[in-house]
């Protein structure tokens, strides 16, 4: 059975994630990066979700965050002590900016009409000022020496061009109320956030000991209290809240240790 095969018998274990990233960076084995790739494009997805109305559609955001993916798990460093997830969402949200960035027109436009647009928007501001009202086609050719197709074309053209502040205003519907575009645009990930506070967990975890970890997990995923965990550990109410303020402290300090 081939490595591929053998690995998707199933979904991964932290474990094994771990021992592939250990042979990516002795072998840099196509195959391994793959299997990682696909065993980490969930994030890249969420990522891509949260910039998706801005523009450009939602599967070139997606792709962009997928190479983002790719130059995460080829510059990841197990050695470091960082989770994958938190390594590669500054990396791909770095690669999905720097898109936005770039991409200034959604439909790659020719420089002589994305030029000949700018000056026209300038052209229609001056002549506004000099004739004191709504210059047409004709009177921005002469003024910028060129023919109306191409005035024409230009403007047509400036239509894929989409830059909008975040903080423009729209009527709600409402005559006490305005809302923002940024208000408009995007979605939440319920589980964005989720990454990065299970990254935080495994890390804090491991500075506990495993009584620690029991009451933490009893208390906190299972809602359990003081008195029942007592019983089952066999030990007095007072020393599960006394281990319990212990394990909050340092999980304080490891929080202001990673922030």
């Amino acid at each position: 059975m081939d490595k591929k095969a053998y690995y998707k018998k199933g979904k991964l274990t932290k474990d094994e994630i771990k021992d592939l990233f250990r042979q990516y960076a002795e072998t840099k084995d196509p195959i391994i990066r793959e299997i990682l790739i696909e065993e980490h494009l969930y994030i890249a997805e969420i990522l891509a979700k949260k910039y998706i109305n801005r523009g450009i559609d939602y599967d070139d955001i997606f792709q962009v965050a997928s190479i983002g993916l790719i130059y995460a798990i080829d510059r990841y460093d197990l050695s470091k002590g960082y989770e994958f997830s938190s390594f590669a969402t500054p990396t791909i949200i770095g690669e999905i900016k720097k898109y936005f960035r770039d991409k200034g027109w959604t439909i790659r436009v020719p420089r002589r009409i994305q030029e000949l647009s700018k000056k026209i928007n300038n052209a229609k501001v001056e002549l506004a000022q000099e004739i004191q009202a709504t210059p047409t086609i004709e009177e921005i050719a002469k003024y910028l020496g060129c023919t109306t197709e191409e005035v024409l074309e230009a403007m047509e053209a400036s239509k894929v061009y989409s830059p909008q502040s975040l903080d423009m205003g729209y009527d709600s519907g409402n005559e006490d109320k305005e809302i923002n575009l940024a208000d408009l645009i995007g979605e939440d990930e319920e589980y964005y956030e989720k990454i990065e506070n299970n990254d935080f967990l495994q890390k804090a975890m491991q500075v506990l000991t495993d009584v620690e970890k029991e009451i933490l997990i009893e208390r906190y995923f299972n809602k359990s209290t003081q008195v029942s965990i007592a019983k089952k550990l066999g030990i007095s109410q007072m020393t599960v809240s006394r281990i319990e303020k212990k394990l909050l402290e340092k999980m304080k300090k490891e929080l202001e240790r990673i922030d």
